[in-house]
């Protein structure tokens, strides 16, 4: 197929959804530019420094990965170990029925979205529900999040009033501040009904072993406060070498992610209750999840594991808000999916192949990264391991004839000039049969350029 699956999407999207995605994006690219300029004087070089702390992190990784299972350990916490999904899915729901746990709440988790968490405590006839309101919504319609920090940027207050009508949460009524209320009560019961609640973390601490969580709705409290068990699903990258980190890390996520200085809520979990610190949960388990994370970190894209997941890139990608989440057909949307989820695909890299090519390569999504990602560097290295693995997609013409073109000045001069005739008889008309599937979803715009050279020309004379 010549056209690429996300520009497909893009094509047949609702504009009404296009449109919410796109004023959403932009607000928050506007937000973050708006608070970074007014608070530092030198932004770009706090990132720099904050690049640098995470790529320390995932090279000596099997060093601060030994040191956090053994400061959690310390804190009283069990430590789990997961190598694929389905590892991690079958260690959660090992916890569960070894406690006889029945009903749990969840804290926003991407990893359990990763692992498709949900659906595997459904086989088990666990009843899991997500407590932040978008992800709340999410699971009611069957949906899957389109953003990585505003999972329902694709959705409108009536289609969330329309939902919480169809599900008996009260008559329609798409008052946001009524739609939380009506949320707020149906979820007080499920935490103090719940016998786990189920978090990710932002980071862990390899000196301290803290797990560190930032929400903006404290749900991720209450998932805390009821159960007696707190299962804790981390990726392996998450992991920081120190506290003194947090310094420089939590003030640009918040910044990055929301436009906020910091989020509302920022917690620090030392481990369950114990004797000396009464209140929490009895049990407390974490489970660093590998997921392919391993392989990732081997290879010549080991970078996009500095992802601290604010969404920023997402926001300020022209390819995203036109396209929006969805048509990325993963977890992780925009660029900073465009290059982890055919990582993390494994050995069906092939079907998300396609991600690298969405993506103008303008470098914006570098630009705003808290964590200075290389996002169109490793975009190009996957692009060209889809072309030597998969080869070109179908209908993509041979470039070989216009590199010989385009790196020849005496041949470029002369196409330059004789371009026009494009406009009397179109590419289309013309007997290439290797460029007809090409243009066939292409249409070509009229050909207007070859005069700056002669006025550069003029100007030198000048």
């Amino acid at each position: 197929m010549a056209e690429q699956k996300v520009e497909l999407f893009a094509r047949r999207l609702d504009h009404g959804v296009q449109k919410a995605v796109h004023n959403n994006s932009a607000a928050g690219t506007e937000k973050r530019y708006n608070v970074l300029g007014t608070d530092y004087s030198a932004p770009d070089d706090l990132r720099r420094l904050a690049g640098q702390i995470r790529q320390h992190s995932i090279e000596y990784l099997d060093t601060y990965l030994e040191q956090a299972e053994q400061s959690l350990k310390r804190q009283g916490a069990h430590v789990h170990f997961a190598v694929t999904a389905d590892d991690a899915c079958r260690a959660v729901s090992d916890i569960l029925q070894k406690a006889g746990a029945k009903k749990v709440v969840k804290s926003k988790s991407m990893i359990s979205e990763e692992i498709h968490l949900n659906d595997h405590l459904g086989t088990m006839g666990i009843e899991s529900v997500e407590t932040d309101l978008g992800e709340y919504i999410i699971q009611i319609d069957g949906d899957h999040p389109s953003h990585i920090v505003k999972p329902i940027i694709h959705k409108n207050r009536r289609d969330i009033a329309k939902s919480f009508e169809r599900e008996g949460l009260g008559d329609y009524n798409d008052d946001p501040e009524t739609i939380t209320r009506r949320a707020r009560v149906f979820m007080r019961d499920k935490y103090l009904q719940a016998d786990a609640g189920i978090t990710g973390a932002n980071f862990v601490s390899a000196e301290s072993g803290r797990l560190v969580l930032v929400t903006n709705e404290g749900n991720s409290r209450f998932c805390l406060a009821a159960p007696k068990i707190h299962i804790a699903l981390v990726g392996i990258e998450k992991v920081i070498p120190s506290d003194a980190d947090l310094a420089v890390l939590l003030n640009l996520l918040g910044r990055s992610a929301t436009g906020q200085q910091l989020t509302v809520y920022t917690e620090f979990i030392n481990g369950p209750a114990r004797t000396d610190r009464p209140s929490g949960p009895q049990e407390m388990h974490v489970i660093f999840v590998d997921n392919q994370r391993s392989e990732i970190l081997a290879s010549d894209c080991r970078e996009i594991l500095r992802c601290i997941r604010c969404g920023a890139c997402l926001n300020v990608c022209p390819v995203y808000r036109q396209a929006s989440g969805h048509a990325y057909r993963s977890v992780y949307p925009g660029p900073l999916g465009a290059v982890l989820s055919p990582l993390l695909a494994g050995k069906k890299f092939k079907e998300l192949a396609d991600l690298p090519k969405a993506s103008s390569l303008c470098g914006a999504c570098n630009e705003v990264c808290p964590v200075d990602i290389p996002i169109p560097d490793l975009l190009l290295k996957l692009r060209n391991r889809g072309h030597q693995e998969h080869a070109p997609s179908p209908g993509t013409p041979p470039m070989g004839a216009f590199a010989k073109l385009a790196s020849s000045p005496m041949l470029w001069r002369f196409a330059m000039k004789s371009n026009k005739v494009m406009n009397l008889v179109p590419l289309e008309k013309l007997p290439l049969p290797y460029l007809q599937p090409w243009l066939k979803t292409r249409t070509l715009p009229t050909w207007r350029g070859g005069e700056f050279r002669s006025w550069m020309k003029s100007r030198h004379k000048k």
